[in-house]
């Protein structure tokens, strides 16, 4: 019999942990009561929770449905489909008559539901060191970075942003930039149970403002910058600013909030913040606590010398262009509060290539370089071309769009943008419902 049984290594006896581990949202009830305890009840004194789902039309017997008003449709027309389905109680803001099932009512159901989800899958942010950043541009780029940082010394880090998710084992492509509140702990209880340790996480804008990660909990904290983005949702540049900033209450106690000491908006919140966080600032123009000499610049790359306190050291990376040079050096100071020294973090820069579609390069033996970039708005557009026109020994051409049923009040802008390139080609991108 011992002959015949399968020899377990460590990584496969891992691996079988990993099934037999129970599924994060199969764990003991959680009690509204302790969890909301400033929440009212009604039908009840209290309500115990096994599972839960904001959308009805996946609801089944024994769970609770988050009744959420969303930008387009509110949860309410859905509270007797998710009762018919078998829903036994209901998270929401205000009291239902004539319901049958019992009630919890709160001030924001949105962000009870994601503090819920967190609950239930037994609060995974709080066993992984999280890097959670946000910025109009630059975030996949800093959440990518940090992941190859951090696995260059040794450490599983998983990744949930634009590009894809990683639970340290597998990936998939993303759906949102920051997954729903469900699927965001989904992907952090995978990490744990994958015995991941850290996790860089993109948080955007309407995220923040959803509190689609209120069950989030970082260790760090990072703004890459604040220009103008989704003005069609946020509506002008003091309430996008006031949504990026929220990005400081997914903090752990104890935790740092880092932020570029180049860019306005980022200064902006520098001065509401005050002293109510630990600030480490880093750039490359203006005094900082993570400093940037820009040594190089060309299509093939960049070398820089990185200062931090005492320490320095010569960085090579074959990212291309100054704003990627900052994007680094966020990257390098979430690492070294991660423990990684600064000689650890420019050996892994060096190997650590650019994100899919981020100044990303195309060569299939053509005369002349091709780089193909995410930039949607002005200002990275802007760093874009300038980085492209400084080096080129030829004509700059650019091709770029605006995204239909979006902010148009960046449209002008992008234009303008592009004027610094020799050719600007336009083009109609996702024309969505508008016409091209």
């Amino acid at each position: 019999l011992a002959t015949s049984l399968p020899r377990l290594t460590p990584n496969s006896l891992s691996q079988l942990e990993s099934r037999m581990s129970p599924h994060p949202r199969m764990r003991v009830p959680v009690s509204l009561r302790r969890l909301f305890p400033r929440a009212s009840f009604v039908g009840c004194a209290d309500v115990r929770v096994s599972d839960a789902t904001d959308h009805s039309g996946k609801c089944h017997a024994g769970q609770l449905f988050a009744v959420i008003s969303g930008t387009q449709v509110d949860g309410l027309q859905f509270v007797g489909e998710a009762i018919g389905r078998g829903a036994t109680s209901l998270l929401l803001e205000h009291p239902l008559p004539d319901v049958s099932v019992p009630q919890c009512i709160v001030p924001n159901a949105r962000k009870a539901y994601a503090e819920l989800c967190a609950a239930l899958s037994g609060h995974p942010s709080r066993s992984l060191r999280i890097a959670a950043v946000t910025g109009t541009n630059g975030k996949t780029t800093v959440t990518w970075l940090v992941r190859s940082l951090l696995k260059s010394a040794g450490n599983r880090c998983g990744l949930l942003g634009t590009v894809e998710y990683d639970d340290g084992v597998e990936t998939a492509v993303s759906s949102l930039t920051t997954p729903a509140a469900d699927e965001s702990v989904r992907w952090l209880g995978r990490m744990v149970a994958n015995r991941t340790t850290h996790a860089a996480v993109e948080l955007s804008s309407h995220a923040l403002d959803q509190d689609r990660a209120a069950g989030v909990e970082a260790d760090a904290v990072v703004v890459t910058n604040v220009t103008q983005d989704h003005f069609d949702y946020h509506g002008d540049f003091e309430s996008y600013l006031a949504s990026k900033s929220r990005i400081v209450d997914r903090l752990k106690s104890g935790g740092s909030v880092f932020l570029n000491a180049d860019d306005p908006g980022c200064r902006q919140l520098q001065d509401r913040l005050g002293d109510s966080a630990t600030v480490i600032t880093f750039g490359i123009d203006s005094p900082a606590d993570i400093r940037a000499h820009v040594l190089e610049e060309s299509l093939a790359g960049c070398r820089f010398e990185l200062v931090m306190g005492e320490e320095q050291v010569v960085v090579s990376t074959p990212l291309v262009g100054r704003h990627n040079i900052s994007n680094c050096l966020a990257a390098a100071a979430i690492a070294h509060q991660f423990g990684m020294t600064i000689e650890q973090i420019a050996v892994g820069l060096q190997s650590s290539a650019a994100a899919p579609g981020r100044m990303e390069r195309i060569t299939r033996g053509q005369p002349f370089d091709v780089f193909v970039d995410y930039a949607h708005t002005d200002d990275a557009l802007a760093h874009c071309l300038a980085c492209c026109k400084a080096m080129a020994t030829g004509r700059v051409i650019c091709v770029f769009g605006a995204g239909g049923d979006r902010d148009r009040s960046k449209r002008q802008l992008l234009g303008n943008a592009a004027t610094l390139a020799d050719v600007a080609i336009v083009t109609s991108d996702n024309p969505r419902t508008e016409s091209p």
